[in-house]
């Protein structure tokens, strides 16, 4: 099928967004494309795992249906493999199609990152309904400010952080403690919060302790005379951040 999205005359609440349909089964993308353009999406389809990612290197899509059961790349690993991608495929919201039913099946796909799930033979209303419920639900999230702090922005939206435009390569654990960090808006954030940042991933305060000064070395030309993250003995740490005006620059 061509990656060309159509659109056919739907209602106005759909406001034009783009789903991008990701089933082996060429008689369920059509189907599921007709339909959804007759709500009034723009659809785009793919065959694969491997045809979704080269769709979704020229395209963004507000959502994605995506079956489970795909020869080649199963779909939960390719949800698993986008949320560890770079933005806009990280935050992709996706709705997975399956015709498996048993619990743990479901358990690996919303685990791989899947927002919700329905298991075939479903009704198109559902269908529709669900999509409509994930949409809503990812537009309520406004993105987060871009900061800048010296030679440096960070874009928490894509947890990117920029070095006079270059980007800085930084651990998982690092951008979740930059973001962190950020979110405070160069407020006093304590270290038994950094260590209990992410949901049942918590860590030592030493542990914290660690990756400040790894992120140091990263962000500051002097890591023993910080300018930007500072520790506040007894309290926690601080980043001193200023918004960009405008959203920052295209990067």
């Amino acid at each position: 099928m061509t990656a060309t999205p159509q659109r056919a005359p739907g209602p106005p609440q759909a406001k034009g967004a783009h789903i991008l349909v990701v089933d082996d089964d060429k008689r369920i993308r059509t189907l599921l494309s007709r339909y959804l353009m007759n709500e009034g999406y723009f659809v785009s389809a793919a065959a694969d795992a491997q045809e979704a990612a080269a769709r979704m290197r020229d395209l963004a899509f507000d959502l994605i249906v995506l079956d489970v059961m795909m020869p080649g790349e199963s779909g939960a690993a390719f949800a698993a493999r986008l949320r560890e991608s770079a933005e806009p495929m990280r935050s992709a919201p996706i709705l997975m199609l399956t015709a498996l039913t048993e619990t743990a099946d479901r358990v690996l796909g919303l685990e791989a990152g899947a927002d919700d799930y329905l298991a075939k033979p479903f009704d198109p209303r559902e269908l529709s309904l669900r999509i409509a419920s994930i949409l809503r639900r990812a537009r309520r999230v406004e993105p987060a400010a871009p900061k800048r702090f010296g030679d440096f922005v960070f874009y928490p939206a894509r947890d990117e952080l920029l070095r006079a435009g270059a980007p800085v390569r930084l651990t998982t654990r690092e951008r979740g403690l930059l973001r962190a960090l950020v979110e405070h808006d160069g407020a006093i954030v304590s270290r038994q919060f950094l260590a209990q940042r992410d949901p049942g991933k918590s860590a030592s305060e030493r542990s914290v302790d660690v990756e400040i000064a790894r992120l140091r070395r990263k962000i500051e030309t002097d890591p023993n005379a910080p300018r930007y993250l500072h520790t506040v003995r007894g309290h926690g740490y601080r980043l001193l951040v200023e918004p960009m005006r405008g959203g920052g620059p295209k990067c």
